[in-house]
């Protein structure tokens, strides 16, 4: 009975291995066969259609990864490169800056060489170290004193007009009250020295900035504009220096003086180089002691 059920079983399965032999045998002949063109195995053929789509996918996957990893380092680069033209570019302002002052410094220098030349006296040449903070004064303090032949009451200059006068002093620093300051005067006259008769004095009015020109005469010729110049009469400062131009005017009458508003030439907010200038007033004679009618032979 096992023999025949053998038997059997084999003639039901003859055709599922014979389905199996020729399916093998077309597998076997498709991983030979060739393509007439290409020369190429079917199977290879079949496989790079199949893994074309998958590898097509990959490769793009790939391409855009490597793609942002690329732009993710040059952000980085391009973000470096930007930190140092930044810094190049701050360090080119400060070398500019820093340039820009040395001009300056240089333009302020030659202007008070001028004005020695100009004036014909010694100078001490100073720089601002310090301002009063105080609402009730307007001095400045300069890196020169006594040492440097530095004494009380001697004109404080710029290129451009007076700053003021020496009112303390150390061996190192002077103190100058700046001509707006209330308690600071000066003899002047509107227009050239010998060729008006617009006689005056100027003194400060504080905080203002500005600089009031008192006693001359509502009969004398004043325009805003007109420049005002010292005029040596109150022994402190020299003639002919700047003192301001007239930017306010109320007319004057017969009995009732100009009032008249000065801003002053030298820019005293912004003070950086000055000079002390050496300058003494000239004696004045002393007053005679005797009466006019008196024998001076008389013992």
């Amino acid at each position: 009975m096992a023999t025949i059920r053998t038997q059997r079983e084999i003639r039901q399965r003859a055709p599922i291995w014979l389905v199996m032999l020729l399916f093998a045998n077309l597998v076997i002949m498709a991983l030979d066969g060739r393509d007439n063109v290409t020369k190429q195995r079917f199977f290879r053929v079949v496989a790079q259609a199949i893994a074309s789509p998958v590898q097509s996918v990959s490769s793009k996957a790939g391409g855009a990864s490597s793609g942002l990893i690329r732009k993710m380092i040059n952000f980085s680069s391009t973000a470096e490169e930007n930190e140092v033209l930044k810094q190049r570019l701050a360090e080119t302002e400060l070398e500019l800056r820093n340039a820009r002052q040395a001009v300056g410094e240089n333009d302020r220098l030659k202007g008070l060489l001028n004005l020695k030349e100009k004036t014909g006296y010694g100078q001490v040449p100073a720089r601002v170290i310090a301002r009063d903070p105080s609402v009730w004064f307007n001095t400045v303090t300069l890196n020169r004193g006594s040492s440097s032949g530095v004494a009380l009451n001697m004109p404080v200059v710029t290129a451009e007009g007076i700053v003021g006068r020496v009112v303390s002093l150390s061996p190192w620093t002077a103190q100058v009250m700046l001509i707006t300051d209330e308690k600071a005067a000066a003899g002047a006259v509107v227009g050239q020295l010998g060729d008006s008769g617009t006689l005056g004095s100027v003194r400060g009015l504080g905080d203002s900035g500005l600089i009031e020109m008192r006693y001359v005469s509502g009969l004398q010729k004043v325009e805003v504009g007109d420049y005002v110049l010292t005029t040596g009469q109150d022994g402190i400062y020299p003639a002919g220096l700047n003192v301001g131009e007239v930017v306010e005017l109320k007319r004057g009458t017969a009995t009732q003086p100009h009032q008249i508003y000065v801003k002053p030439s030298a820019r005293l907010d912004q003070l950086e180089e000055v000079a002390v200038l050496l300058y003494q007033p000239p004696q004045r004679p002393a007053p005679e002691q005797t009466l006019p009618n008196m024998d001076k032979a008389k013992k």
